[in-house]
């Protein structure tokens, strides 16, 4: 900040707080925006860094330009043109009469070249709105701002900014189908819209009936004053249907444009109309933005194994393996070259994400189909299954997914939730039963930041990053935590206790958990089996049948010790067992039929029960099916046991309550990035570590 001298507070929002300030070296005044990152991990905070470099590729007349950006004071600064002349939001407010078909056009040719210049670079801008338009001093030139911000803010942003404005979201968003330059076309034909009307195109009293105006595209005519052409640039550029809007290229060929971008270098052409591009290499290689960090999240999410390899073969980006419905020991599925950073199975789909934010899914080849994998993909040998994107998703970034029985749902990194897949039960929550094959933004929960999503066989629970927690679908058995046994088909909100902040959300068959910010479990639903830890007893002690719970139907804390000391740091719900991590420690609570506690025994009893044969072995994450368990190990080791039939415990055996490790096909180091187990299908993504990042 020695650079800088504030001047004044110019805005304040759920980002952070922005400054006027003079730059000492020449006197200039810039804008300082100040986003503050305690929560940030050092990866985020390198990530906000190095996204800002890519920002200052941007280097147009229309554009605010980015100067640099720096740490300081536990806060993110980023320095950046001042604009003097205010938004255009602002400009238009304060218009008392309709502005001249010249004056709007004047300004409209210039957000034009500037969104060119952006889609040119394969960016998007996502949020273009009136108040992200700012106007020089003289209020003749236009610069757009506020690029890709939004993104680095994600995890900060509150209730509407984590979709961008909605008055200005495209039908196909709405819809839940990707972002594309389209959509950036039609949030630039609603400010046409509001330069010639000085009123936004789509308002409404509320979210829902906001969605509608926008899904039925109606909206009140524009005056007759303005010129056919004008009218009829605003119709097409608002188009439900995105093939129909033009392109940028085919707008700026159209004569009313054609004469305005003219008069626009007539007019201001002694205005610098171009920058020196800064070059590729000021932003760090990927490779070296990503170094360091590494070990320590391999420490954290699981471990290594004693295997290397010196082929000097590049490593694949990640690998992914399932077993179960028949296939006896792990199998590599095939894979697109991308790295896949979190899985999750249901009856009939098996999906990841990938870490750049897109939707991978496996699935059975066509009937005679002879190739089983797409082109490029990594494993050319496997017919068991095909790998694809879901579809492109340019703009739309997806974090987690979780699979139910025939459904999907996704989270993107602005906080929001799709779904898609069977819509019986209502677990789709778009308020109807109706199927849906793409996905579609749950709207109901458009004005909170979701953090967390778990779908269940029929059900589905939301957190948010407020600690609210959501739920719908299926309500028999008390699953939703609503007091009643209904079924819901649009989000409800759950009655957390007071003393519990709600941190993380599972979903078993007929029941959910919540995982508390104090380590407590909270549950509801079925308890048979006491699988849910409700029974109330002592240590060593089996419970009274009058401390023995049936099931709940509001979220109550566990009782059985030691599930109610509350040291509890990961779980997972099975079809009638669950399994919990203490500090390093792996206990299991429910049915043992097929000895899925790892109890060696068969014997049934309501006792949580600690995995002894796992001692010594630090257990970092763990995933229960329908009578199997799955541990990972914190050096990389994967162990299964219970029901062995049809390959559930990738190997070939029968149902043992002995944990035992699986053998993976590799060569490589890896730590476990995510693991998942739905009814007898077990999925594992992994990630190769080079040999020189292994600690010494």
């Amino acid at each position: 900040m020695e650079k800088y001298q504030k001047v004044k507070v110019v805005g304040r929002g759920a980002f952070g707080i922005v400054h006027l300030c003079l730059r000492k070296v020449d006197q200039k005044l810039v804008i300082l925006k100040q986003i503050p990152v305690e929560q940030m991990t050092k990866d985020e905070r390198l990530a906000a860094q190095n996204e800002c470099q890519v920002l200052k590729l941007l280097n147009h007349p229309n554009i605010i330009e980015y100067y640099e950006n720096f740490l300081e004071d536990k806060a993110l600064m980023i320095a950046m043109e001042y604009a003097p002349g205010g938004t255009l939001a602002e400009y238009i407010q304060k218009r008392n009469s309709l502005l001249d078909e010249e004056t709007i056009l004047h300004f409209f040719v210039q957000i034009l070249l500037a969104l060119h210049h952006v889609h040119n670079k394969l960016i998007l801008h996502r949020d273009l709105k009136t108040q992200n338009i700012l106007l020089d001093k003289y209020q003749m030139i236009v610069k757009i701002g506020d690029f890709g911000i939004s993104k680095i803010l994600s995890s900060k942003s509150k209730a509407y900014t984590v979709v961008g404005t909605p008055c200005y979201i495209s039908p196909e968003l709405c819809e839940g189908k990707p972002y594309n330059q389209k959509s950036d076309i039609w949030a630039l034909g609603c400010v046409l819209y509001e330069l010639a009307s000085l009123k936004r195109a789509f308002e409404a009293a509320n979210l829902p009936a906001l969605v509608l105006k926008i899904m039925s595209g109606t909206f009140a005519p524009i005056s007759d004053q303005y010129s056919p052409e004008l009218r009829q640039l605003i119709l097409s550029m608002l188009s439900l249907d995105p093939s129909k809007r033009p392109q940028l290229s085919e707008i700026m060929a159209q004569s009313i444009c054609i004469r305005a971008l003219l008069n626009l270098y007539t007019d201001i052409g002694s205005v610098k109309m171009r920058r020196i591009e800064k070059p590729l290499s000021t932003v760090a290689p990927a490779s070296h933005r990503r170094a360091g960090g590494r070990v320590n999240s391999a420490r954290s999410r699981g471990g290594f194994l004693a295997h290397s390899s010196k082929s000097g073969i590049p490593l694949p980006l990640s690998t992914v393996y399932t077993w179960g419905s028949g296939i006896i020991s792990p199998l590599r599925l095939p894979m697109l070259n991308t790295e896949v950073v979190q899985v999750s199975a249901g009856r009939t789909q098996k999906a990841g994400v990938t870490r750049s934010g897109r939707l991978i899914m496996w699935e059975a080849p066509p009937v005679g189909a002879r190739d089983a994998s797409l082109p490029g993909s990594m494993e050319q040998t496997q017919s068991q299954f095909i790998s694809r994107f879901l579809e492109g998703q340019s703009g739309v970034a997806i974090k987690h997914v979780s699979c139910g029985d025939l459904f999907t749902a996704c989270l993107t990194d602005r906080g929001i939730i799709m779904s898609f897949g069977n819509g019986s039960n209502g677990c789709l929550g778009h308020g109807t039963f109706n199927d849906v094959t793409q996905p579609k933004i749950v709207e109901a929960l458009l004005g909170y930041e979701i953090a967390q999503v778990s779908c269940g066989a029929s059900h589905v629970l939301a957190a948010t990053n407020d600690r609210e927690v959501f739920s719908w679908g299926r309500g028999d058995n008390g699953r939703l935590g609503l007091e009643t046994q209904e079924s819901h088909n649009s989000p409800q909100q759950v009655n957390v206790p007071s003393e519990h902040e709600a941190q993380r959300v599972l979903c078993g068959i007929d029941c959910s958990m919540i995982l508390t910010t104090q380590n407590h479990i909270l549950a509801c639903g079925s308890n048979r089996f006491n699988k849910l830890g409700l029974d109330n007893f002592t240590p060593a002690e089996d419970p009274h049948p009058s401390n023995q719970v049936e099931e709940v139907s509001i979220f109550t804390p566990a009782q059985s010790y030691p599930l109610n000391e509350g040291n509890i740091v990961h779980a997972d719900v099975g079809t009638a067992h669950s399994a919990a991590i203490t500090a390093g420690e792996c206990y299991t609570f429910g049915s043992n039929q097929h000895g899925q506690l790892g109890t060696n025994t068969r014997h049934n009893n309501r006792l949580p029960y600690l995995v002894s044969d796992l001692r010594g072995v630090k257990v970092t994450m763990v995933a229960c099916g329908d009578a199997f368990t799955v541990a990972i190990g914190a050096e990389g080791e994967v162990y299964t046991w219970g029901k062995g039939a049809r390959g559930r415990l990738g190997r070939k055996e029968e149902d043992t309550g002995i944990p035992k490790q699986v053998q993976l096909d590799e060569n490589n180091l890896y730590f476990v990035t995510s693991v998942a187990c739905c009814h007898g299908n077990t999925l594992l993504a992994i990630k190769p570590l080079a040999e020189e990042s292994i600690p010494r």
